[in-house]
């Protein structure tokens, strides 16, 4: 119950990239900078490492608070939550550092062309 699409085809070829969802063009987020942005209900911070993309829950873990307004620290592929000082890997969510204990969600994330796409749960 709930696991079927109602707008299911058919297709034999179940493509993941059909879950895909658009969150910014390439050129929204400066290289070395997180930006916030709300899709469907939920605030993403994308984050561009030169041409990487990652995204993460842009809520802190510890705080309410939003990641997408800290510093990237791109050698060590982490956010600071500028709260409090919680370093979050981009990679699996996980704090690296105190206050927060708990990781916060990640996206997988793909470029298409000038598009930044998502999975969504």
């Amino acid at each position: 119950m709930g696991d079927q699409m109602s707008d299911a085809k058919g297709d034999p070829k179940d493509d993941p990239k059909d879950d895909d969802v658009r969150v910014c063009s390439v050129s929204d987020v400066e290289p070395g900078t997180a930006k916030r942005f709300e899709v469907e209900g939920l605030r993403l911070c994308v984050v561009r490492i030169g041409d990487n993309f990652s995204v993460i829950g842009d809520e802190c873990s510890h705080a309410d608070y939003s990641l997408s307004e800290g510093d990237v620290w791109a050698d060590e592929r982490e956010i600071e939550c500028p709260k409090h000082g919680s370093t979050f890997s981009l990679a699996t969510g996980e704090p690296q550092t105190l206050p927060a204990t708990r990781p916060v969600p990640v996206y997988t994330v793909r470029v298409d062309g000038d598009d930044v796409l998502v999975i969504l749960p």
